[in-house]
């Protein structure tokens, strides 16, 4: 097993490169193309509940085996939390496209972490 991880702002710069860096990923444990396109989804849409939900940076963790699995986490906040329709449908897609989603509230009630595998 191969560990591999990231801290980054949650601006729209990062976000593609983390989508380049997760298809790498995807390549490396056999995904097919459909399936290395909804883990990047997955990944895209956990960041961006995390920026909705008031972070600044986020650490992503990686790690490589039969599987990919990885967890999102909010480092720094950076304002409230927005309550927004968003976010339901992000939790709803993460769960349609992965299955098993894992989703950890801070003392605000916001998202601070969200835990899948694919």
């Amino acid at each position: 097993m191969e560990k591999f991880s990231v801290t980054l702002p949650l601006t729209g710069e990062y976000l593609t490169t983390v989508r380049l860096t997760t298809g790498g990923l995807c390549s490396l444990v056999g995904f097919d193309v459909d399936t290395a396109e909804d883990f990047k989804v997955c990944v895209t849409e956990s960041l961006l509940i995390l920026r909705r939900s008031g972070y600044a940076t986020a650490n992503i963790a990686f790690t490589v085996a039969e599987t990919l699995g990885c967890v999102v986490e909010g480092v720094e906040r950076s304002g409230e939390k927005q309550d927004s329709i968003e976010d339901e449908i992000s939790h709803s897609l993460l769960t349609a496209l992965l299955g098993n989603v894992e989703f950890f509230e801070d003392e605000r009630g916001a998202t601070q972490r969200i835990v899948f595998e694919g």
